[in-house]
């Protein structure tokens, strides 16, 4: 029997690549998104890239009775892929309830309307954010957990509310994803990232001065402790990072508990490797400049990832270059995104 698995913010850019990978791998897919930072088009898009169709649904994880129709309606679901949520840090420090009222209480809803419906597997979409400014590089799994801005907090506290549903009823299944730096589009092109009005990650950003939108690059602080002064980050390209949820949904099996993945590649690129990869994949230098350090940035921060290896079977497979490569077609045949 094919299963069918519910995405919640499906239409996004995580969210997008990951349906084109289930309906890959031959699962049933239903998609809820209130398109608040995404578009329907993408869902187009993946439709044909798969040639197979999909379910969508226009509803807020918000919305309880809504969500029971569409329990309801689609019967037997197998499990959620749990995407939804807002997701700037800048933005959450300024409107911290709205995050977690989006982030936090929408959670808490679908838990209950899946549990009213005997829907107990959940793989939840967390964040390297929740390792705070880690001690060591690369980071474990089992570090030491805390949070340095609202958005990061409220990944922070889905994954214990997520542990405390498991501990009061174990018919739960439980998937915690800790995602690092996700870039680069899908190979077609016609898929990637297309942010909101000014972007507020670097490559997004990188890509819109690339195409003129943009007069030039911020690099925010270059006097930290790494290799060129510049934050250094774990970039995974999006397309590994969507597979990195289909090898999860194998872990949903009966008993299975509570589980925690770091999915990154392990290496760390700093702000300014990423400008030079990006310079080449465009051909030709991007204009940036030296700007003084983001509250809230830390220096350092990459995955160790062996533990998905050696329980999914899963590990990144593009390296930085292809993350740019891939990256730049998608902006460069659609400048203005999806619109």
């Amino acid at each position: 029997m094919t299963r069918k698995i519910l995405v919640t913010g499906g239409a996004g850019y995580i969210g997008s690549h990951t349906c084109v990978e289930l309906l890959n791998s031959g699962y049933e897919v239903v998609v809820v998104d209130n398109l608040y930072n995404a578009s329907e088009k993408s869902l187009q898009i993946v439709q044909e890239i798969t040639g197979k169709n999909l379910t969508f649904y226009k509803a807020d994880i918000r919305d309880a009775s809504k969500m029971d129709e569409i329990f309801k309606k689609e019967k037997n679901i197998f499990g959620v892929i749990h995407f939804a949520g807002l997701k700037a840090v800048g933005e959450s420090c300024q409107i911290p309830l709205t995050y977690y009222d989006n982030n936090v209480a929408g959670t808490v809803t679908l838990c209950e309307v899946m549990a009213k419906n005997n829907c107990k597997n959940i793989i939840f979409s967390s964040s390297a954010t929740v390792y705070g400014d880690p001690h060591k590089v690369p980071i474990k799994e089992d570090f030491p957990l805390s949070a340095t801005n609202p958005y990061g907090r409220t990944k922070l506290m889905l994954e214990e509310i997520l542990k405390d549903v498991y501990t009061s009823d174990n018919n739960w299944n439980v998937v915690l994803l800790r995602y690092f730096n996700p870039i680069g589009a899908h190979e077609s092109g016609d898929l990637g990232e297309d942010p909101n009005g000014i972007p507020n990650n670097l490559v997004p950003y990188i890509l819109q001065v690339a195409v003129g939108k943009l007069e030039k690059v911020n690099v925010f602080g270059s006097d930290y402790d790494t290799h060129d002064g510049t934050g250094v980050r774990d970039y995974i390209h999006v397309v590994d990072l969507a597979k990195g949820h289909v090898s999860a949904l194998k872990k949903l099996e009966p008993q299975s508990g509570v589980s925690v993945y770091n999915l990154g590649t392990g290496n760390g690129y700093s702000v300014l490797d990423i400008v030079k990869n990006m310079n080449k994949a465009v051909g030709r230098e991007l204009p940036f400049v030296l700007a003084p350090r983001r509250p809230g940035d830390i220096a350092t921060c990459y995955a160790d990832s062996s533990l998905a290896f050696r329980e999914l079977g899963w590990r990144a497979e593009f390296d930085i270059e292809r993350m740019c490569v891939d990256s730049w077609r998608w902006q460069s045949k659609h400048p203005d995104g999806f619109k």
